[in-house]
């Protein structure tokens, strides 16, 4: 399989999944938004992430629309708030989206920021999802090394099986000690806003004339350069927001992208990876 990534106990899936952020907001898009994430499956792009964040559970009702008929074909990731990810919280939210998601298990299951919840809680609860046969695996998003490091000695820590965080050519600075660490871990990243979020800076990095360059050349979209970019590394997946069939058909193409060491030289060079510990970005 071009370019794909291997979580515990699951066959290797592709790199590049499907984002839900911001969908399920307008009642006018929500067919359009149905029919990119099912041209998404059709696709092979499995891996379908959200949040009962995301616009209230709309944008979970959305993707529960998506896959009536078609759960089997999906990975299906959510998120919890950390204010729900308490030992009797995080089961009682994870079944409001279970059935919002119209579905009776998640392939995977995140604690979507640190919060005030002792982890070992967290990891409790999420444990006894899993005995339930409510999640089949959980990991954590927004987490830094040093939290990395403190779950991993948690009793049952070790499971964590992912950590999703923002990551993308114009912000590297998990390639210092957090990407590296997970990678020790054998642990896949979940990169978000792999091309950069919505605003001035996707607008700056889409103008930008060395990728506009290097993507003619290569006869690809800078916005498939990005994705490429990202999902060089083994064990990193992208997770770009899947807005309309057009978009998710150009996301699936990057799976069959390379870039050599030349074209990485010259990425580097118009952003440089980092030479010191960063804070961790976050959206």
């Amino acid at each position: 399989m071009p370019h794909s990534v291997m979580f515990t106990g699951e066959n290797p899936l592709p790199a590049i999944g499907q984002g839900t952020w911001y969908m399920g907001e307008s009642a006018a898009q929500r067919q359009q938004e149905i029919q990119a994430l099912q041209a998404g499956l059709d696709l092979g792009l499995k891996i379908i992430d959200t949040a009962e964040m995301y616009a209230d559970g709309a944008a979970e009702e959305v993707v529960g629309e998506a896959l009536k008929g078609r759960r089997e074909r999906a990975w299906l990731v959510s998120k919890v708030y950390p204010w729900n990810a308490g030992l009797t919280e995080a089961i009682k939210a994870c079944e409001r989206s279970l059935r919002r998601l119209q579905t009776d298990y998640l392939d995977l299951y995140l604690l979507h920021w640190p919060g005030s919840v002792p982890l070992e809680e967290t990891v409790r609860a999420m444990e006894t999802l899993q005995q339930q046969g409510k999640i089949r695996r959980w990991g954590v998003s927004n987490f830094d090394t040093d939290e990395m490091q403190k779950l991993s000695h948690l009793p049952g820590g070790e499971n964590c099986a992912t950590n999703q965080v923002l990551y993308h050519l114009a912000s590297r600075g998990i390639e210092y000690d957090l990407l590296p660490w997970c990678q020790q871990q054998q642990m896949p990243v979940m990169a978000y806003c792999p091309l950069a979020q919505a605003g001035r800076l996707r607008q700056s990095l889409m103008s930008h004339v060395t990728l506009q360059k290097l993507a003619q050349q290569k006869g690809i979209s800078v916005a498939q350069l990005l994705l490429a970019w990202v999902i060089r590394k083994a064990g990193v997946v992208a997770i770009p927001k899947a807005s309309s069939i057009a978009h998710v058909e150009e996301n699936a193409r990057a799976l069959e992208i390379d870039l050599n060491s030349d074209e990485l030289a010259r990425l580097d060079e118009a952003f440089p990876p980092p030479h010191s510990k960063q804070p961790l970005d976050v959206v």
